[in-house]
């Protein structure tokens, strides 16, 4: 048996590896990407890194540069500057060695109807060098029970999983998926939300792409907002609420068509009142909420109906995107 180091050895390194051990292992990389079709530069230089293991979710709307950024780190679309490695190989050169390493699930699958579900996981399997068993794939999207059933009698959640299982026979390091859950029912997507979480927590890296701001928030660690060829904000959902979330909303109700003379005096400036209905908008709801309890309490006045509304991911989503595409089309304003 080989004996390592011990304590010596974790001596003698510098501070500099130690902090480079540190850091996690990327997956993807990607450092001034540009794509131009024509005279219109669709990707306008983005950076952007990816850890292995990490959901990462790129949203943006139509003409964002989004599909054209992935399609790109697929390996199906060449860039016309900047650098790109996935797994560490250029996703425009390595290709058969790429493509084995990676999964892609698109957003709708043209599936052969007459096949079985086991036949079509096979044949896809029968493409790749070292595939996964194909019962344990099933087994693993939850179609152990359907794989002699044709493709054509599955319902719309159970072919999505097909989809996702086609995406995994390969054993891929990474895995790209487009609207994963579109068109399903509440519960359907609930499933494959979990599929996904799986396979974070297996160690797959996800590259995420979804106009589901309610399935974004549940799976990705991390985000990034694209709009005119730019990533306009990049960090987690909770980064997101904190930087770009604004103000708060607190709104009760009161028995009286006024504020009492013993409403603290610090929030009347915030507060707003309209048939009985009190509405306050702040940056800190918490210092807020501790002073209207204990008015409440020593009072004995009840805040009927009392909510707490923060803006959304998809507020905050609609609000960025808005907003940079406002500048890219008046670039003076944006000074």
């Amino acid at each position: 048996m080989l004996h390592r180091p011990g304590h010596a050895h974790r001596s003698a390194s510098s501070p500099a590896a130690e902090r480079a051990s540190d850091r996690p292992e990327l997956a993807i990389e990607v450092a001034d990407l540009r794509k131009r079709y024509g005279h219109f530069e669709a990707v306008r230089g983005i950076s952007l890194s990816i850890a292995r293991g990490e959901t990462y979710a790129l949203l943006g709307p139509n003409g964002a540069g989004k599909t054209s950024t992935i399609e790109i780190l697929e390996g199906y679309r060449r860039r016309d500057g900047g650098s790109v490695r996935v797994l560490g190989m250029d996703p425009g050169k390595d290709t058969r060695r790429f493509r084995e390493r990676i999964g892609i699930v698109l957003q709708s699958t043209a599936l052969e109807p007459e096949l079985t579900v086991r036949e079509t996981a096979c044949a896809f399997a029968s493409l790749y060098p070292r595939p996964l068993e194909v019962d344990q794939v099933l087994d693993m999207v939850d179609l152990a029970h359907k794989r002699d059933q044709r493709v054509r009698s599955l319902s719309g959640g159970q072919q999505r999983r097909l989809d996702i299982a086609l995406g995994l026979i390969g054993d891929p390091d990474v895995i790209f998926l487009d609207e994963p859950t579109t068109g399903l029912d509440p519960e359907a997507r609930r499933k494959i939300w979990q599929l996904i979480g799986s396979l974070g927590e297996r160690g797959r890296t996800i590259l995420l792409s979804s106009h589901h701001m309610e399935e974004v928030e549940a799976l990705a660690d991390r985000i990034a907002i694209m709009v005119g060829g730019r990533i306009c904000a990049e960090g987690s959902p909770q980064d997101l609420q904190t930087t770009y979330g604004g103000l708060t909303e607190i709104r009760f109700g009161l028995d009286v068509q006024s504020l009492p003379e013993t409403f603290p005096a610090p929030l009347r400036p915030l507060a707003a009142m309209k048939r009985g209905t009190v509405t306050m908008k702040v940056r800190n709801a918490t210092p807020v909420l501790a002073d209207l309890s204990n008015w409440s309490f020593r009072q004995r006045i009840e805040l009927r109906n009392l909510t707490v509304t923060r803006p959304t991911l998809e507020d905050i989503y609609l609000d960025l995107t808005r907003q940079f595409a406002a500048q890219a089309e008046n670039p003076e304003d944006a000074r």
